[in-house]
């Protein structure tokens, strides 16, 4: 053998050795962590039943760290908030069993598993174990009756028959039949939340041998108002996506399109348009989305989602900017999507119990006068205002902030009024028995009504509001919303020609 070659030979099995070395380590490190023997059961049965779920959960901070150290980091670097752990959280990273079984006597859907009692969903209470301060926050957060404002709303029931019932032609035109629960889980409730109700339990035959499960009605769903079987509210999955629960994914805008993506809330097309969503897309590989705090200018420099409404910011000299909160609404002066017109953002996240001045569970009335006693005050309006334009400060100068804010509040009030001309219209058809006001949704003249402001001033104001563009435009914008008026007072005319006949 010649020198090369011997040369070669000897630096090949160094770098060998050095590599396994490596590799070894690294699962020494690996197994250093503490888990606790139920987990390491679960883990030894699903590494192969459920091999993906295992490996994401090997990816995720929960299998890196104990709740014990993770409570010693810096104050602005915990991404627990809880003071009091329970003793068998303490020193074990949190695994299956600390998340599928620490709260069993409380769940309602728990199962006889492996001779473990099981449950089979986890929910904000159970995550409320070590991150108590957010699942308070979120509780306070209109997401969290997400289900329950829209089940418990008759108006906006009907707007869910009407688009999901089944429509069969009959003599004097279509009839709607009530949907079905699988329609509305898999439409409306899917953001919303359905309610998990259990409705029985089974045996399976396994490769483990028999096992129980429980039958859960309203299953799956990620809702971000589900109805949990231990009696809470809420999935912190539907953006922490299990089994990593990554923050990484709940800042990337991504995660919020799976429900607002339009065209009644089209917040994640308009960012992606906008000149944040622009250099987002372009720059995003060389930001750091796991950092915590997360500063601006130096981990990102431009927003997502997650930035302007719920992370914690800070300087390059960590000073707090906008403090961590889970309750969106804390940055949030006025509702502006989903309802008929922009108003002052609901007192409670309950909005279920509120009534105008015509006794309608609808925060303002059809011709736009505000339920004021269940909205928050102007001063509070200010100060969440300025909360979110903390943010925006940031990286601009306070005269640009000042001039982006006031064209959004010139669009909210232009809106507004567009949509009353809409209104105006079709109340004119009801007073004239030209529609039936029974239902506002289901006619033509109502469906191009609620297109005005569910579609068109929605996607105006949040183009407003995010730099959007077109889409306060041609793009289902300014455009579209006077197309619309025009229309329906074409149609008015029609329907009233018609009747003289």
């Amino acid at each position: 053998m010649d020198k090369f070659s011997e040369d070669f030979s000897s630096r090949h099995i160094f770098l060998m050795v050095l590599l396994w070395t490596f590799f070894w380590c690294s699962l020494s490190f690996a197994a250093e962590q503490p888990v606790s023997d139920l987990t390491q059961d679960c883990i030894a049965c699903h590494s192969s039943v459920t091999p993906a779920i295992v490996a994401d959960w090997r990816r995720s901070a929960h299998s890196k760290i104990t709740p014990t150290k993770a409570l010693e980091r810096p104050e602005l670097e915990r991404r627990i908030s809880t003071n009091t752990l329970p003793e068998q959280l303490k020193n074990v990273v949190v695994g299956c069993a600390e998340c599928h079984m620490v709260n069993s006597e409380a769940h309602a859907d728990i199962m006889n598993h492996n001779d473990q009692k099981v449950h089979l969903t986890v929910t904000s209470k159970d995550c409320a174990t070590c991150h108590s301060v957010e699942e308070s926050q979120f509780q306070k957060n209109i997401m969290a009756f997400a289900h329950t404002n829209l089940s418990q709303n008759p108006v906006f029931g009907m707007l869910m028959k009407t688009i999901n019932g089944t429509q069969e032609l009959s003599k004097k035109g279509t009839t709607i039949k009530e949907p079905d629960e699988k329609t509305n889980s898999e439409s409306c409730y899917s953001c919303h939340g359905t309610e998990l109700k259990v409705t029985g339990k089974k045996t399976r035959s396994t490769d483990y041998g028999d096992l129980e499960f429980v039958e859960l009605s309203g299953w799956p769903n990620d809702g971000v108002g589900r109805l949990n079987p231990d009696g809470s509210r809420g999935s912190c999955s539907a953006c922490h996506t299990r089994h990593q629960f990554s923050i990484e994914m709940a800042r990337k805008p991504y995660t919020c399109s799976q429900c607002h993506k339009g065209p009644d809330v089209p917040a994640y097309k308009i960012y992606s348009v906008s000149k944040h969503g622009v250099m987002f897309s372009s720059l995003n590989k060389e930001w750091d989305f796991k950092a915590v705090p997360w500063t601006v200018g130096k981990d990102f420099n431009a927003p997502t989602c997650a930035a302007c409404h719920v992370s914690l910011l800070v300087n390059q000299e960590r000073s707090v900017i906008a403090k961590r909160t889970h309750q969106m609404n804390d940055r949030l002066p006025w509702r502006t999507f989903g309802l008929i017109y922009a108003h002052a953002h609901p007192k409670s996240p309950d909005t279920s119990i509120i009534r105008n001045a015509d006794g309608l569970p609808l925060p303002t009335t059809y011709s736009g006068v505000p339920a004021s006693e269940y909205l928050i005050s102007p001063q509070e309006q200010k100060t969440r205002k300025e909360t979110l334009q903390s943010v925006c400060l940031a990286c601009h100068t306070p005269d640009w902030v000042q001039g982006h804010w006031g064209r959004f509040e010139n669009t909210l009030k232009t809106t507004d009024a567009m949509t009353l001309s809409a209104t105006k219209i079709l109340m004119k058809a009801w007073d004239q028995k030209l529609a039936d006001k029974t239902n506002p949704f289901d006619e033509a003249i109502e469906k191009q009504w609620t297109e005005e402001w569910l579609f068109y001033g929605n996607s105006t104001r949040l183009s407003s509001a995010m730099l959007g563009a077109d889409y306060g435009v041609f793009d289902r914008g300014r455009w579209f919303m006077g197309k619309t008026i025009q229309e329906m007072l074409d149609r008015l005319n029609f329907l009233a020609g018609s009747k003289r006949k």
